[in-house]
This record gives structure tokens, sequence and C-alpha cells, in this order.
């Protein structure tokens, strides 16, 4: 019953966003809910993990290095191509490459452990876009539209560490000193995790009904072709490095879902109003796409990454890189 219920989350965010869309007030006042519930997702994906699953990650760099730098070319690239594609005005243009130079979202984590990705690796990927963003989303924001943007770096690292670190730890700890009492209900955390979300996803749109109606089909084309090139460019790259399926789905969900909340923030303090709907639009269809995404992975077996894979992955990425 339950792992019905988490393969078909995908609908129920679609029904639970629309009665938001319709019915705002009932969501929209209830934003503050987002962080504990992104809390309490983190804490029960740590209850899955385990700490080798980190050590796996930190043995395979080249794929931690892979995704950063995906996460930083592809999605400013994608957004340049959609501007000059879409004829995007000014301000528009601006926010979509605003967007596209943010870090990776702190949402991604979820997405990929519902679609069986490396939970780890996102998680590292997750931290390391962030830590880095101080540098990269002024330095490409000035690259392709010409003016800097100030980034709380300060801000980002507290809000990854409570949101994401925390908690993870916390449910390593727990699944570390308490493995036998919690196997028993392990599958639960699945299930909180895809409920959650939904919960979440509608108060997004609860809270942005507004932008929805005055946004247009323009932004919202813009934005479903630039999260759509985020996701394949990740797989694609992925898949033709040769790196492992469970590697190929968590890059494609990293490098195509965006930190949108960090975009907004600093589209209204830089720019403009107008520059800040592709972010808030993208907060909304990208975990929409990933619900689908993570709805039909879900459903596939995915092999564990063994160590002569891993050995195989890392020589053939060093040759293409070198």
């Amino acid at each position: 019953m339950l792992k019905k219920f988490t393969s078909l989350f995908p609908l129920w965010a679609v029904l639970l966003s629309a009665v938001a869309y319709v019915y705002p007030e009932y969501f929209a006042p209830h934003s503050n809910l987002i962080v504990p519930f992104l809390s309490l997702i983190m804490l029960g994906m740590g209850v899955t993990l385990s700490v080798d699953s980190f050590l796996s990650v930190l043995k395979r760099p080249y794929v931690v290095f892979l995704g950063t730098l995906m996460q930083y070319t592809i999605m400013p690239l994608a957004a340049w191509i959609v501007c000059l594609a879409l004829n995007l005005p000014a301000d528009l243009m601006t926010g979509m490459i605003l967007l596209g130079c943010c870090p990776g979202a702190t949402a991604s984590n979820v997405i990929c452990y519902l679609a069986k990705g490396d939970v780890a690796l996102s998680i590292v990927l997750t931290s390391i876009s962030t830590l880095i963003a101080f540098l990269a989303t002024p330095f490409l924001t000035w690259l392709f539209i010409g003016q800097t943007v100030e980034v709380d770096v300060t801000g980002m690292i507290v809000s990854v560490v409570n949101i994401v670190i925390v908690p993870v730890v916390l449910g390593l700890t727990i699944n570390y000193f308490f493995e036998a009492r919690i196997k028993a209900v392990r599958d639960i955390f699945p299930a909180i995790s895809a409920a959650a979300i939904v919960i979440i996803i509608a108060i997004i749109i609860g809270t942005n009904s507004e932008n929805l109606k005055q946004s247009g089909l323009l932004v919202l084309l813009a934005v479903v072709l630039h999260n759509g090139l985020g996701l394949a460019g990740g797989y694609g790259v992925a898949k033709a490095l040769k790196l492992s399926e469970k590697e190929a789905r968590t890059l494609a969900i990293d490098v195509g879902m965006k930190n949108s909340g960090l975009s907004v923030a600093l589209a209204i303090k830089h720019f403009t109003a107008a520059a800040a709907l592709p972010g808030a639009i993208f907060s909304i269809w990208h975990n929409l796409s990933g619900a689908f995404l993570a709805g039909k992975w879900a459903k596939e077996t995915v092999p564990d990454i063994d160590k002569s894979e891993m050995s195989r992955a890392s020589g053939h990425l060093t040759k293409k890189l070198g």
C-alpha cells in the first residue's frame, strides 16, 4: 500500500497543485512549513543512508567534479539559448540567465531519493555548488548579462547546513545506533517524503498563484525548455561518459533543478520584479517535472554501483576529460 502511494505521487502532486491554484488562500499562509518539511524529509533520507554511502562518493571525485561543472555550464548555456530562441524581453532574459547561474536546489536531494538515484552524491553536489556559488553565480551572471550580483554566501551556507547537513547527519546517527530497530519501518520514509514534497509543491503554487496568472505562456515555455534541457543534458552527458544509471539519474536531477528561491531574491534585489518571474515559475515547474521523472524512475530497478563499475567509469571519464 505504501509503495503504491509513493509510486503515484506525481498524480497527487498534480491534483493538489490544481487545488492550490484554484484555492491559494488555503496554502499560501503556510509557506513557513516548507523548511521544516524539507528538514523532515532529509532526516528520513539520512535514516535510509549509511556512512559508507558518503565514503563511496568520496571515492568518485571525478563524478562530483563532473556534476558540479555541469551545474554551472549546462544551465547557464541552456538559459541563454532559450532566451535567444524565444526572443525574450530584457527583464525576462535577465531572470532566466540569473536562474541558470544559481546553485543546485535542496529539493533535488528529495527527488533523487524518490527516483532511486545516488542520494549521497546528490547531497554532496548540492553542498559543493552552494559553497562555490559566491564566486560562480556573480561571475557567470556578469559573463552572460554584463552585471554582477552580490550573493549572501553566509546565509546560503547556513541554510544548507540547517536544512540538509544537520538532519542527514542526525538520520545517519539514528541509523548507525538503531539500525535493527528501524529496519521494520524503513519503508515508511519514502511515503513520508512523497507526501511532504506534494504539500511543499502545493504551498509553492498557492504562494505564486498570481505570478502564474500574470506570467503568460511565454515565461512558462521558457522555464519548461530550460528545465528540460538541464535534465536531458545532465543525463545525456553522464551516459555518454559511461557512468552508471544511478549516477546518470542523479546528475540529471541535480543539473536540471536549481535554487530558484535564490534567483528570485537576487532578481528583486539587483534587477526588477519581472526578472524574478522565471525563478518563481521555475520553483513550481521543476518540482512537478522532478516528481514525474521520479515517479517513472521509481518503478524501474537500478543496480547499485559496484567497485568494478566504479573503476571502469573512472578510467573512461579520466580519458575523456584528459
